[in-house]
């Protein structure tokens, strides 16, 4: 009796797939994953004997100068819109963001006293500044730091930022609204402590240093 259980020679049961074939298999995995993919897991994803680096690479020229690409992304291999077609992908939103009266309070300190510290700040105001009013007026870019106080432990300091002058058709901050406005604005509520004022370098006149903060 015959045995059929063997393979001809140079034959394998377990022959791989065409190349063809493992190059629509590595596209299919790419295609349909959230992440990008390591060669190793393309390969245990694959049938015994494909070889995914060479499918890939076929995979790859294959989308050379089309709208889809596949990518190296460190150790790892993903399918990318174009560079050169990146802008079809945007979508530009205006986001609507309300500022606390926490940091238009702080906003108003900064812009009428800079260069200002964080415990400058605090002393005008009367209460501590939580980080996260700071991080967001410095993420909005209304913000910045300024130059470190010769003073003991060289605190920074925050000054406006032409962003901020820009959003509200500023020229200077010399150009920052009066004590009408500010009063109009309801940030003039508080008269800040003895000597809180004077901390920036503003003019001398009082139409143009106005206090923020009063009864």
């Amino acid at each position: 009796m015959e045995d059929h259980s063997t393979a001809p020679e140079g034959e394998s049961l377990f022959d791989a797939p065409l190349m063809a074939e493992q190059e629509r298999m590595v596209e299919a995995v790419l295609f349909a994953s959230a992440t990008p993919v390591t060669l190793r897991d393309l390969e245990s994803r694959m049938p015994h004997g494909c070889n995914a680096a060479e499918a890939l690479a076929h995979l790859r020229k294959k989308y050379e100068g089309r709208g889809v690409q596949v990518v190296r992304v460190g150790d790892t291999w993903a399918m990318r819109t174009a560079p050169d077609l990146g802008f079809l992908m945007q979508k530009e939103t205006v986001e609507t963001r309300k500022l606390s009266r926490a940091a238009i309070e702080t906003l108003a300190i900064i812009a009428y006293h800079q260069p200002v510290t964080r415990a400058e700040i605090e002393e005008i105001r009367g209460v501590s500044v939580s980080r996260g009013t700071i991080d967001q007026l410095l993420e909005m870019e209304w913000i910045r730091l300024g130059r470190r106080k010769m003073t003991p432990g060289r605190p920074v300091t925050f000054v406006v930022t032409p962003h901020f002058l820009d959003h509200f058709g500023l020229e200077s901050a010399r150009d920052l609204p009066g004590l009408k406005e500010l009063r109009s604005a309801g940030l003039l509520e508080n008269r800040p402590p003895p000597g809180a004022l004077g901390l920036g370098e503003l003019d001398d006149t009082e139409e143009e240093q106005p206090e923020l903060f009063e009864d």
